[in-house]
């Protein structure tokens, strides 16, 4: 059994829909970041760095993994779910897991925080990250007019990934318009019954608007 210790977020999506994916058993522990759970002592224990998603493996003598692309490897490579034989395969989902992580992530990331809960809106900051955002997605959207997935013709980590964040552009305020490479990938991925299941899990509470709030907090502490 593996635990997971995640929140409603794109990088805690990664852990579910990949353990969703891999058919793999586990408890969910939902950590409520308003309520600063995660900078708890018992939760630094499991990761130092104060953030989610966590897991600890059961299997494995109570082995803790944290960083989102640590723990898609951790599983695929443990468990050989998701986890291409072929050298060069791998070697492109790697590549295009990276890609997220640095730079699908935080340029998403941060056009969230200066579009959405920054206290001062800052024009330029927003249209910075946006457009960043938008140049990687049309790298992206040029991968996929050469390939069905990313690492090329089956479905990995590196969709899973990507397709966690991307799926969110509405509120990171940045277009799909003229990616139809990109919106094609999403759709497919987005058909998969064990991504649908993941981007529930855990649930979101409370009214948006509020969750807006706590986010704002957030930023400003």
């Amino acid at each position: 059994m593996i635990e997971l210790y995640t929140a409603a977020t794109p990088n805690g999506y990664k852990a579910t829909v990949t353990l969703e994916e891999m058919g793999l058993d586990y408890n969910l522990h939902h950590v409520q970041l308003q309520e600063n759970e995660q900078k708890r002592p018992e939760f630094l224990k499991m990761n130092p760095n104060g953030r989610i998603p966590v897991i600890v493996d059961k299997n494995n003598d109570d082995f803790a993994v944290f960083e989102s692309g640590a723990i898609m490897l951790y599983l695929a490579e443990t468990y050989d779910k998701l986890n291409p034989k072929d050298p060069k395969e791998r070697s492109r989902m790697i590549q295009w897991l990276m890609f997220q992580m640095g730079g699908i992530g935080p340029m998403m990331g941060q056009a969230n925080v200066f579009y959405r809960y920054f206290p001062e809106k800052l024009p330029s900051a927003i249209e910075r990250y946006q457009n960043e955002s938008r140049r990687l997605f049309e790298v992206l959207n040029k991968r996929l007019g050469e390939s069905e997935y990313l690492a090329g013709e089956n479905f990995s980590l590196a969709d899973i990934a990507n397709w966690c964040w991307v799926r969110t552009h509405d509120w990171s305020g940045v277009s799909l318009d003229g990616l139809e490479n990109l919106k094609r990938w999403m759709n497919t991925i987005s058909e998969r019954p064990a991504c649908q299941r993941g981007v529930t899990k855990p649930e979101r509470m409370g009214d948006p608007d509020e969750l807006v709030k706590s986010a704002q907090k957030m930023v400003q502490r």
